[in-house]
């Protein structure tokens, strides 16, 4: 069983008590956005999809408050070189996919991939399960706060290629921000930060969260880069 702040009577829950003032726009946010403000990909009404979950992880470091972020392997099959939250695929062992077994599902594959302290780590909220057409992954959301942070790296190479944290002031700049397009078509927000390029699902999220937390800041939608774009 994960160890947890969160964890009551062998549950893991949520709970905002004792996050800090600044978080308080998040909060708010996730507790008032509904699923279609988050995304048109909503999970298939026939129940199909895998579940799966990811830990939007919030600290506060040298430069206020930041997300924790990895890169994938260049080597991994999907998502190969790709950043984005800490997550993966339930596993049986985490339990019901509609109670807490998300939660459990996000500790456990951040602490597997970055190697953090889930002890450290206070959920606050989940998102609504979003849908992932590519890879037909069903993605439940799940908000963390990092109450006692811990030192966090690669764990495994052949999965992870870095473990890195991102300012919010540099998500928020406007000169950090852009549009990519995918090959199909479709058109969606990144941002050019720590030396990569954070586009697709987790850029998507993070774009909805600067907007519903009163976070965001006018930028250049007509600013585009390729997929393939390097520092």
């Amino acid at each position: 069983m994960t160890r947890t702040s969160n964890t009551q009577g062998g549950r893991v829950t949520v709970t905002k008590e004792g996050l800090p003032a600044w978080l308080d726009p998040v909060v708010h946010a996730v507790e008032t956005v509904r699923p279609t403000q988050l995304s048109r990909f909503l999970p298939p009404e026939d129940g199909a999809g895998r579940q799966s979950a990811v830990l939007i992880l919030f600290g506060e470091g040298e430069r206020g408050p930041e997300l924790l972020l990895m890169e994938r392997a260049s080597s991994l099959r999907s998502h190969a070189g790709q950043p984005s939250f800490p997550g993966g695929a339930l596993d049986p062992e985490d339990g019901d996919p509609r109670g807490d077994g998300p939660l459990r599902a996000a500790l456990r594959e951040a602490e597997e991939e970055t190697g953090l302290d889930p002890s450290g780590v206070q959920l606050f909220g989940v998102l609504p399960r979003l849908y992932i057409p590519v890879s037909g992954f069903v993605v439940t959301p799940v908000l963390g706060w990092w109450r006692e942070p811990t030192p966090v790296g690669v764990v495994d190479p052949n999965e992870t290629a870095r473990v890195f944290t991102v300012p919010v002031v540099d998500l928020t700049d406007p000169a950090n921000r852009a549009t990519t397009v995918h090959p199909s078509g479709h058109r969606g927000p990144a941002f050019l930060v720590e030396s990569a390029l954070v586009w697709g699902f987790t850029a998507g999220i993070i774009d909805r969260l600067l907007h519903y937390a009163g976070w965001e800041r006018p930028w250049d939608r007509e600013k585009q880069v390729p997929l393939d774009w390097r520092a």
